[in-house]
């Protein structure tokens, strides 16, 4: 990291001189690192200008997924909904993330029941009553990632299903109440996995959220299977997503063999998600994406 003058302009692009800037914040998060926490470096920290770009990219995001939430039902094929979310992000001058991202062939991520994530849009596949299903957006605009994904329930949907999502979601109010700055990550990993614990779920292990904005995938990873007082330190301008997967049955997954994308729930039973993209504040937090 490099070292500036007090009188050098700050690294943060305020056009302030750094002493009057970052220069205590940066001497408090050295004062973590010295005691052995795991601190983001300095690129992860998001400026005024990079955090107005990522909120213009949120706003198609989240209008896409409203969009799907009036039009989704019974009878609607995943590919419909690939093409919606493709018309949407064009129309805004925007580009689809997962789009051709490591070979991924299609726009969007739809889920459908024991598909824990990473569902692969298809003509073939056919929403029906009673079906829960995940739709992940994540857009790009003007070289700025967003990211975030709903739960949606086709018609009635069984009480245990339907109980599976509203948790899900809970999940994501009890994780938000411990971003802090100058708390970790590992306080809002080990509240939720023990809200999803309490409800009689379980945590996917393997797969958990990260840092997006200036990347799709940046550090850090997010646990939500952690421990308080773990992993890393947030601080302001720190932007990353909140997405546990929880299952009604056990915590093991495994990847479909021949698309190597789709996940599914070991043993069969359904898993639910929502995600929400949100950046630390000096107060507290601010959701970008939802």
């Amino acid at each position: 990291m490099m070292k500036l003058g007090r009188n050098d302009l700050c690294w943060c692009g305020s056009g302030l001189k750094y002493k009057k800037c970052h220069s205590s914040f940066d001497e408090k998060i050295e004062e973590y690192r010295l005691k052995g926490a795991i601190v983001p470096d300095r690129e992860l920290l998001k400026t005024k200008e990079q955090i107005e770009g990522i909120k213009a990219s949120a706003k198609i995001n989240i209008e896409i997924l409203d969009y799907v939430a009036e039009h989704i039902k019974a009878g609607v094929t995943t590919e419909e909904i690939d093409q919606w979310v493709y018309d949407i992000t064009v129309k805004n001058g925007a580009i689809p993330a997962p789009l051709n991202y490591e070979g991924f062939p299609k726009s969007v991520c739809t889920s459908i029941n024991n598909v824990v994530c990473h569902g692969i849009p298809s003509p073939d596949v056919v929403l029906k009553e009673g079906d829960i299903v995940n739709v992940d957006v994540s857009t790009i605009l003007n070289g700025y990632f967003s990211d975030s994904s709903r739960m949606f329930c086709i018609g009635v949907v069984s009480p245990e299903k339907k109980r599976l999502v509203e948790v899900a979601k809970e999940c994501i109010q009890v994780g938000l109440e411990q971003v802090k700055p100058w708390g970790f990550l590992g306080d809002m990993g080990q509240a939720i996995h023990e809200f999803a614990h309490k409800n009689g779920y379980t945590v996917v292990r393997e797969i958990g959220g990260h840092g997006i904005g200036l990347e799709f995938h940046e550090e850090p990873w997010v646990s939500y299977v952690s421990r308080k007082g773990t992993e890393m330190l947030m601080v302001p301008g720190m932007v990353f997503t909140i997405e546990p997967m929880i299952n009604m049955g056990g915590h093991e997954i495994y990847i479909d063999e021949e698309d190597d994308w789709t996940v599914y729930t070991e043993d069969g039973k359904p898993s639910a998600q929502w995600e929400v993209q949100v950046l630390v504040t000096e107060d507290g937090y601010e959701i970008l994406a939802w």
